[in-house]
């Protein structure tokens, strides 16, 4: 397996969940199930602002291997998939399993949550200092899982390309990567210019039938074996350029448990000795 770092951020306040202080705890036991050879926990403020700037730091610390980002709300996801794009350009392809879009703006969300905005913020909309320095094209995002879509979401996702696969298995998804920005990656198909894919696992993507530790269950998810066989058909095909596991609220000693081997499973399928990108 690939050397792998696991940055762990304890950010509760973009979260819009009255229960979203148990994030700092969720953080650190998932940082726990990780197994790093390398480990930074980022202090977090009360200003977002402040700790993305902490965030971005820690992230530009990672030197090879595969990072993995820990949090805390959605909202940690911004500065380790910007930079992301800030290196791979449009080669990147961002992979959100989310029962949720998080495609708000300030204007369009309904509880004014950072957590439901991050993927916009990562397009170039979003509240001033909590946007990508370099946006994700919209056409470059593949939403799996999402179930829950506000009504400016919806629209965003129709208006600009967004790929929304509520239900898939591998092959479809794989497809639906190798389909963003069709053009954009060379049109000879040699190594190395194909798409390099950040894959973000915001836990509420999974049906709360058999998982509920988290603040916005959303009926109708994935099952922890097609997440795991819908994350490894993506690593195998693809370079990962980052794995983001999110919004962890501990409640139940047999989701920990669940977590526990999940995590594990993901890490090592997206750690694969030759699919990491080198930093």
């Amino acid at each position: 397996m690939a050397g792998v770092t696991v940055v762990e951020v304890g950010q509760w306040r973009g979260s819009g969940a009255f229960t979203a202080e148990r994030l700092r705890e969720g953080a650190r036991l998932l940082a726990g199930m990780v197994g790093a050879d390398q480990r930074l926990r980022v202090e977090v403020d009360d200003d977002l602002r402040s700790t993305a700037g902490k965030v971005r730091a820690a992230v530009g610390q990672v030197q090879g291997g595969l990072l993995v980002t820990v949090g805390g709300d959605c909202g940690v996801e911004l500065e380790p998939v910007a930079a992301a794009r800030e290196r791979y350009g449009d080669r990147l392809v961002v992979v959100w399993f989310d029962a949720h879009g998080d495609l708000n703006t300030p204007e369009s969300s309904p509880s004014g949550a950072y957590h439901g905005m991050v993927l916009r913020a990562l397009t170039g909309e979003g509240p001033e200092g909590l946007v990508a320095r370099e946006p994700v094209a919209p056409g470059r995002i593949v939403l799996v899982g999402v179930r829950d879509l506000d009504s400016g979401e919806a629209a965003f996702v129709e208006d600009h390309g967004v790929r929304h696969l509520p239900v898939v298995d591998g092959a479809g998804l794989v497809a639906a990567i190798e389909g963003c920005g069709a053009g954009a990656f060379g049109d000879d198909g040699s190594e190395g210019r194909g798409p390099v894919v950040y894959v973000h696992v915001d836990f509420d993507v999974l049906d709360p039938l058999v998982f509920r530790s988290v603040g916005c269950p959303t009926p109708g998810g994935l099952q922890p074996d097609q997440l795991l066989s819908l994350v490894a058909a993506v690593a195998e095909r693809f370079e990962v350029a980052g794995l983001g596991l999110m919004e962890y609220e501990p409640s139940r000693q047999e989701d920990q448990e669940l977590l526990t081997g999940l995590v594990e499973e993901l890490v090592k399928v997206c750690a694969q000795p030759g699919r990491t990108t080198p930093r």
